[in-house]
């Protein structure tokens, strides 16, 4: 599947894996960049030296291209900017704040900038300072999480701008990609699909409680500070929700969830994680490998799109 997004990042399928705190390591990443997508290692809030180890592991693991994500909010943001120059990473993915501050510095560089937008005002800022592409997320998408749903959200921005739309959010397997190509994007990047892989170095409870999943089996906390996340039903995300209904402070909420999401991830702590999934996970049944992944993903989006399009290629 050759498209705007397979020239830019010179991969051979359009599928970006999620840049999932505790989850997205040099080893996750290193598998997806050698199954021909574009495998992400997540800075999320940790230090420029830890995340330096993750990428100089990472190129002794593929000689295929993989990139960083900077979560902007992080006290780390700026070390981590730095730290993408300095050891030649060619692709940058961000979330939570715009990169304008960095974004000049990137280009002089050759560094491909792709930020992750929940609107389609953010998309076309983003166009306008200099970005690459944008990943459209739409709210079905396990962590933090916009409004709109990824439909409604992509086929807008694709409209919008005339950069490559990536679209995230609700996708799983080869239906849901040959979706958002419809509606106009020109690549797909999965997380929750990716956790239940062979690769992945989650804790085998997170693997269960993905494949477990069902279609309801995720709960949104965190709208009543304005910092929405979606994950898995868990004893601790259902009294975060009940304390938000008890009209709790945004500070009691916050303590709450302290490292959280790395119980969940490394220690498989059921009753005092965070497991961050998107609602797709209840259609993720089976552990298989990146490979597998996305070999099956784009051979069925192909397929189905080839089908339609013979089906309606008759009409007038």
């Amino acid at each position: 599947m050759k498209t705007r997004v397979t020239q830019l990042l010179n991969i051979e399928y359009p599928i970006i894996q999620g840049g999932m705190a505790w989850v997205a390591d040099e080893y996750l990443a290193a598998a997806v960049s050698n199954a021909g997508g574009l495998g992400l290692i997540a800075g999320a809030g940790a230090p420029k030296d830890v995340i330096r180890e993750k990428v100089q592991n990472i190129k002794n693991l593929t000689d295929k291209p993989f990139g960083l994500n900077i979560m902007l909010m992080s006290p780390f943001a700026d070390d981590l900017a730095d730290l993408v120059v300095e050891e030649g990473i060619k692709v940058v993915t961000t979330g939570a704040g715009t990169p304008k501050k960095y974004i000049d510095r990137w280009k002089e560089h050759g560094i491909i900038v792709i930020p992750v937008v929940a609107s389609v005002s953010q998309a076309v800022k983003m166009e306008r300072i200099g970005a690459d592409a944008v990943v459209g997320e739409g709210c079905e998408a396990g962590g933090h999480i916009g409004e709109l749903t990824m439909p409604v959200l992509v086929s807008q921005i694709a409209k919008a701008v005339s950069i490559p739309v990536i679209a995230a959010g609700g996708i799983a397997d080869g239906a849901a990609m040959a979706a958002a190509f419809m509606l106009g994007a020109e690549g797909v990047q999965c997380g929750t699909r990716f956790i239940a892989s062979k690769e992945c170095t989650a804790h085998e409870k997170y693997k269960e409680m993905v494949l477990k999943a069902s279609d309801i089996s995720t709960i949104v906390t965190g709208r009543s500070t304005g910092h929405p996340v979606r994950s898995l039903k868990s004893p601790l995300a259902r009294q975060y929700q009940a304390l938000e209904k008890e009209g709790a402070t945004f500070e009691q909420l916050e303590q709450l969830t302290v490292g959280s999401l790395r119980k969940a991830v490394l220690e498989g702590d059921f009753k005092e994680g965070t497991f961050m999934a998107g609602q797709i996970a209840g259609l993720i049944s089976e552990e298989q490998s990146c490979k597998e992944i996305i070999k099956n993903m784009t051979q069925d989006a192909q397929r189905i799109m080839c089908e339609k399009s013979k089906k309606f290629g008759g009409l007038q």
